[in-house]
């Protein structure tokens, strides 16, 4: 099976190829990045994680995208346009208007967005002329929107995936004290804004024994973000990123800045050695306050599980269930259906399909439609060039809410990034 890896010089890729090494499926890897440099470092980081193994996959790697793409069976979208500088730029810019700068929720996520949609079409084109039997699965965020961009070309054969909801449900097993593998999960929303609001074991729900019990439910990570008592007024366990809208704040830190310094020493000198522990301070850095005792999460592995399960059961036809960004059909009563969403799936190798689930509450259906809608006219403005529909994004979204302060940013992100010309 051949697997082409876009955005190949990135720093995850390691975590996705000492996956490989586990199931010998995968017999040859082609990684793709406009950075040859890049490409070159995490290609030696390889050759050391493979050490020898009998199932490693053959490694090779290219900046020719139409090489990469022809004919692979999977492609895995991991690309970041603009790079950690641009994301940077996202953050000062945000930060100075007094809003968020994360690159998924708000006006960097908006401007991450901008940029990134035009490319993720042309490759959307691409893997439907050159391997139109392909599976993508994207890794690129903002995984829903980029996903739903790309789903307009690829239909079904394109699939988002996001370790937070694994991670979630398997705290929250954790902390009931269930076995993750045979409970049954009650999870939806949008990529980065979902709820778990079910936990069945053997067909009884679990998770109110979860939210009556404050211990237990501040021995994790959502519940020290949001505390006992929003999650029991809830009635359910949101997604780590929902506190950005909770409880809303502009992030006095700049994570871009962070990371871009950090994988500079990486790249600078790359080893196997040195890319383990840059991966651990990474992950130990983010959330920090609320990963407190929580290593095993940091070392269990995310995006790299989700996605081999994902593309294990396609290939092979195992059926499993997994949580997914998927078009939403008729899953979610008050979402377009052709809108991407995150909600259980079964998955087999015809594709991933959504599992019915109950509606979402009042409070939720109303975040998850605003939000939407500025996703929408974020697809917009990159599939059209309107600049008119650029700023309904910006002004419109619940944590800007500010037509002033909407315009200056989208004069601002225009002015920054060459990649948004577009919008001139």
């Amino acid at each position: 099976m051949r697997l082409a890896i876009l955005g190949g010089g990135g720093f995850r890729v390691p975590l996705v190829h000492g996956a490989l090494l586990d199931g010998g499926e995968v017999t040859e890897l082609v990684l793709h990045d406009v950075d040859a440099g890049r490409l070159a470092a995490i290609e030696r980081v390889l050759a050391e994680q493979a050490g020898g193994a009998a199932n490693a996959p053959r490694v090779s790697t290219t900046t020719d995208l139409r090489a990469a793409v022809s004919d692979v069976d999977f492609v895995f979208s991991a690309i970041r346009v603009g790079g950690l500088r641009g994301r940077q730029l996202d953050e000062r810019i945000a930060h100075a208007e007094g809003v968020l700068g994360q690159e998924t929720a708000g006006a960097g996520g908006i401007a991450y967005g901008l940029r990134t949609v035009p490319v993720a079409v042309a490759l959307a084109r691409l893997v439907g002329e050159l391997a139109p039997r392909a599976w993508v699965i994207n890794f690129t965020n903002p995984a829903g929107l980029v996903t739903e961009a790309m789903a307009a070309h690829l239909g079904g054969r394109v699939i988002g995936i996001c370790d937070s909801p694994s991670g979630l449900c398997r705290r929250v097993a954790r902390a009931l004290g269930v076995d993750a593998a045979t409970a049954k999960f009650d999870y939806a929303g949008l990529n980065h804004l979902g709820w778990l609001r079910s936990v069945r074991v053997g067909g009884e729900d679990v998770l109110p024994r979860l939210l009556a019990d404050p211990a237990a439910c501040e021995s994790f990570e959502e519940g020290k973000l949001f505390g006992a008592d929003w999650l029991r007024t809830l009635g359910a366990v949101p997604n780590e990123y929902l506190h950005y809208y909770y409880f809303p704040h502009a992030a006095a830190e700049s994570r871009g800045e962070f990371l871009l310094e950090q994988q500079r020493e990486f790249y600078a000198e790359p080893s196997l050695a040195s890319w383990e522990r840059t991966r651990l301070e990474r992950e130990a850095t983010y959330m920090a306050e609320a990963r407190e005792g929580e290593r095993d999460d940091l070392e269990g592995g995310g995006y790299e599980k989700v996605a081999l399960a994902l593309m294990r059961a396609l290939a092979h036809g195992e059926r499993t269930t997994l949580i997914l960004n998927v078009r939403n059909g008729s899953t979610l009563p008050g979402v377009p259906g052709d809108a991407v969403v995150e909600v259980p799936c079964v998955v087999d190798a015809d594709g991933a399909r959504p599992l019915a689930t109950a509606p979402l509450a009042d409070h939720a259906l109303g975040l998850v439609a605003t939000v939407k809608a500025v996703e929408r006219a974020v697809l917009e403005a990159a599939t059209t060039g309107s600049r008119a529909a650029a700023l309904r994004a910006f002004a419109l979204h619940p944590l800007v809410g500010s037509v002033p302060v909407g315009r200056r940013l989208l004069d601002a992100y225009a002015a920054a990034h060459p990649e948004l010309a577009y919008l001139a």
